[in-house]
Parts: C-alpha cells; structure tokens; sequence
C-alpha cells in the first residue's frame, strides 16, 4: 500500500492532479524525503521500453541513451542514482558531496514559488560526506552513468584540498566527476571562478585526476551570474588545461524574473522557469567562447519539451532538470524526451544531436527567450 501511494506521488498516473497537490502541500524537505523513499522502495516503474536511437548521444565519450539527466542537488547523498537511470533518465548526477559529514544551514532553508514554477534554496552543501557516498556508489550501478559533483566544506581550511580529495575518493567510482564551484551558499566558493584561483584549482585536480587507474571525465559548473569579461577569463584559462567538459548553470543570486513574490527576498538560489532564460544567454555566451567540440551540460530552468530543445539550440550536447519535477512530476523526464524526438524528426535529423547549436547567437545576443 505504502508503495502503490509513493509510485502515485512521483509517476502522477493515477489521480495526477490530487497527488500533485499532496507533495506541493508538504514541507519542501519532507515531499523531497518521500520521493527518495519512493525510489528506495521501488515504487516508480521501470521505463518500458528502450530509448529510440535517435535520442542516443555520446558526452565527453561517455554513451548515454539520452541526453536528459537529473542534476546534481536532487540526490545529494548518492541514494538513488541507479533507479533514476531505470526509470528512464539517460545519466544521474550525484551530490554535491563533501569530504566531511555537515548539516548544510539552518531550516527553512528551501522556498517553493509556486506560481513561478521556481526555488530558491539556501541548503549549503548539505552532505553525509564522503565515506557514505562512496560505500553507496561502490555498488553494481547495472548499466547507468553516475556523475559525482564535488565540493568543499564550509569551514575548510583550504576548499581546493577538499576538490582534490573528491577526486582522489570518486574517480574509480564515477563515470564522471564535477567540479562545483558556483554555489551561492558556501561563502567564498564562487571566488574560485577567478582567474588565478581557478587556474590553481584546475591545475591540481587535473593532477589529482591523472593520477587515477582510469581516466575519468573532469566537468567544471560554473554561475549563471558571470558577466562576459568573467566568461572570457575562464574560457581562457578552459582552453589551457586537459577539462573535458563544462555545466552552464548552477542557481542564481538574481530576482529580476520573480519581483514581487512572497519569498523573493529570501536568501540564496533561485531554480526553476524564472532562471530558464538567463541561464540559457550565458550557455550561448559561453558555447562562443569555448568553440563547438567542447561538450556542455546545460541546465538551468529546463520544464518543458520546448525548453529542452531550446537549451540544445542554445549549444547543450545534453541537459539535466530537477526543479521542474517538483511542479510537473517524473513524467516530465518522459514528456521532454518524447518532444525531443520529434523535434529531431521535425528537422530532417536521424538524432537530436543535430539540434545542438542551432541558434546560439541568438540566445547570445537575447535575441531568443522562452
């Protein structure tokens, strides 16, 4: 019974409009509780049948039978990679893990915009540390790719130390490794994104990484708040080292798309649609300065089959989604991928790869907005 009522909560295949209300009307971090005790259990089904091929794609070399994945902050403790890839998602991102166990900060600490479709979320890397997620991703993973997204912990002495360490910890278990440093909830972290801090950041965990039995795929995330001469310093100093791959966007600090609301003025992140269009002009922006082989994961406010095909336009080789689940439930996963084949149909292409960087001037210059 427990399980039939938590598959009605994630799958909404039942009484879809009643079992959304029921998580929207519990606390943000009970109803996330739930989902992951759903997933535990088993209770959200296997998809059916396999992807079509035309949604195959390969990132950074890594194989995935779609390019829609959950971001990072949805399973922060490695729980439930494996049965987000079952039920259909085509990688999981993990984390962001760090090395120590911390509480992250005090509650309340996430605020749903319902209207708005948005979050805004002050966790503050919130994490049972290391030694629980690698015992957790140690497991036969049947088949999925498993991203890690690494950080530091709030009262490090030295956050690059900590980034080395996750690298040292997670690359003989991850598919691949993500190297967080655009949280707005770690004082300090963003600073990271400077030219020499960054330089000495990549320079070590490139190191760190080439150290391990197998080489595993380095993604840096990066802050939807960057300006152009802060993209074009990172850019440069991207150009410099051996990273594979780069996600343009982590939250944003700005409340221009949700002025007005009750909880606009409370601290931290925003997520969600209010973010889409922000951080869909800084992927276009940073997908010129980076060239078209470099592979980008662009998340950031994705919710729709539209917005999906929009932030590949925009330069993503894949994307990832979490906040939209809240409002829309799993089945969006099932929805945008469904709109991702047709719109690869649409324009005469055997595989969705082919509406990767169809329009990125135009997101670039703000000429494109959804």
């Amino acid at each position: 019974m427990i399980r039939q009522g938590l598959s009605n909560f994630l799958r909404l295949d039942g009484p879809q409009r009643l079992a959304r209300e029921l998580l929207l009307s519990m606390d943000p971090e009970r109803a996330h509780a739930a989902t992951l005790t759903a997933l535990k259990l088993g209770a959200v089904p296997a998809q059916a049948e396999p992807d079509p091929p035309s949604l195959a794609v390969t990132l950074a070399g890594l194989e995935l039978p779609n390019p829609v994945g959950m971001a990072a902050g949805f399973d922060k403790n490695a729980e439930v990679p494996r049965q987000l890839c079952t039920i259909g998602f085509g990688f999981a991102e993990v984390g962001t893990i760090t090395p120590q166990p911390q509480p992250g900060n005090p509650k309340p600490r996430i605020f749903r915009l319902e209207d708005d479709e948005g979050v805004i979320n002050r966790y503050g890397f919130n994490s049972e540390g290391h030694d629980a997620a690698l015992k957790r991703l140690e497991a036969p993973r049947h088949g999925a790719t498993i991203g890690v997204n690494i950080g530091a912990n709030k009262l490090s002495e030295d956050f690059v130390a900590d980034y080395v360490l996750g690298v040292k910890r997670f690359a003989p278990v991850a598919d691949y490794l993500t190297v967080n440093i655009s949280s707005p909830n770690t004082p300090g972290l963003r600073d990271l994104q400077t030219d020499e801090a960054l330089r000495r950041l990549l320079g070590e965990v490139l190191a760190e990484r080439s150290r391990a039995v197998t080489r595993v795929p380095l993604f840096l995330k990066l802050a939807p708040d960057l300006d152009r001469n802060e993209l074009d310093a990172i850019a440069a100093v991207v150009a410099s080292v051996d990273l594979d791959g780069l996600i343009m966007s982590n939250t944003t600090l700005s409340r221009e798309t949700v002025k007005g609301h009750r909880h606009a003025h409370e601290a931290g992140g925003l997520s969600g649609a209010p973010l889409f269009n922000l951080a869909t002009q800084r992927l276009a922006q940073l997908r010129q300065r980076v060239g078209d082989t470099m592979p980008i994961i662009g998340v950031g406010g994705v919710h729709s089959p539209a917005s999906a095909v929009a932030k590949l336009a925009a330069g993503a080789n894949a994307i990832q989604l979490y906040t939209a689940l809240v409002y829309r439930g799993m089945e969006l996963m099932t929805t945008i991928k469904q709109g991702l084949d047709v719109a690869a149909r649409e324009a005469g292409a055997n595989s969705v790869t082919a509406l990767t960087g169809t329009a990125v001037e135009d997101w670039a210059e703000g000429k494109a907005q959804i």
